[in-house]
């Protein structure tokens, strides 16, 4: 029984670039803001005493992050593959997601044990300098939502950066709330429970970038794949026979790669389901890289896998 083999792969690059270069320049100027702010910020937070202004600077670490992470992504996609790394460096982006996780767990551990801490014995904060340095943070974030607000529409990793800036602005009206109210009424525990919220606003987002990053590492199925409803459609293609052998993981976040087993119908052309295979699960499936292997009914008796 002939048993043809034949692999065709599919990289996404060509209509990434368009908006790519506008988008490093963006994202490179948000970046350096959040990163001058991100100092100012952890500096007012200790001086002052605020804890609010510190949670909010540990929110501006996720922020920072996000936006390295995007910027990552731009130049990482730019970089070619070579004999070492034939899928090129893209899990590199994938391993500063899961540092940048990691390090906003200790973040909020650290903010719920020292919230805690001061509603046992609250602590006296400066809330002049937190007001104006939480005014000044907001009117970085609106800076940010401004420059990003358009490339988000195109693109997913700035949408994910964008998204990050705009929570980051809900936060700092938290902190300019609580310090207004510290100012006005000596009211200490605003500052705790502010800070608290934030601590508790980052833990959900850290968590899904963590079991994203981990779920990338261990191989498994991209939460954007429907792989019961890519096997079905693969399988009720014009000539397929049968599909075995059907993985889908991600290299990086938005970049999958998947391999399959095809099983021609007798008297199909085997170039044709080939090209049909690939045309479908790149154009529908959210498939960048696709390794398809075509074979002759009857090889697939043996199947190990999926």
């Amino acid at each position: 029984m002939g048993h043809s083999h034949s692999h065709s792969h599919s990289h996404g690059h060509h209509h990434t670039h368009t908006h790519a270069h506008e988008n490093k320049s963006k994202l490179l100027w948000v970046l350096v803001l959040t990163g001058v702010f991100l100092i100012v910020e952890i500096i007012a937070g200790l001086s002052s005493k605020s804890l609010a202004l510190l949670a909010d600077a540990g929110h501006m670490v996720t922020d920072f992050g996000a936006l390295g992470l995007a910027l990552f992504g731009i130049k990482i996609a730019e970089r070619p593959a070579n004999p070492q790394r034939t899928y090129g460096y893209y899990r590199a982006e994938i391993l500063a997601a899961l540092a940048n996780a990691i390090l906003l767990v200790g973040i909020g551990g650290y903010i719920f044990y020292e919230a805690f801490q001061r509603f046992r014995n609250p602590i006296a904060v400066d809330s002049h300098t937190v007001l104006w340095v939480s005014v000044l943070g907001l009117g970085v974030n609106m800076a940010g939502i401004f420059l990003l607000r358009r490339g988000a529409e195109h693109s997913l990793n700035l949408r994910a950066a964008y998204l990050e800036v705009f929570s980051d602005a809900i936060a700092s009206l938290g902190v300019i709330v609580s310090a207004a109210i510290v100012y006005f009424t000596g009211w200490s525990y605003a500052d705790s429970i502010v800070s608290l919220g934030i601590a508790v606003f980052i833990l959900p987002r850290t968590w899904r970038l963590l079991s994203e990053t981990v779920g990338v590492l261990l191989e498994g199925t991209p939460s954007d794949v429907d792989i019961g409803a890519l096997r079905s459609s693969i399988a009720t293609l014009p000539g397929v026979a049968g599909v075995h052998d059907l993985h889908v993981w991600a290299l990086s976040s938005g970049i999958n790669a998947m391999s399959v087993h095809v099983v021609l119908n007798p008297g199909e052309n085997h170039d044709e389901i080939l090209k049909r295979v690939q045309k479908h699960v790149v154009s529908s499936h959210k498939i960048k890289h696709a390794t398809v292997q075509v074979e002759s009914l009857g090889c697939a008796e043996d199947e190990t896998h999926l």
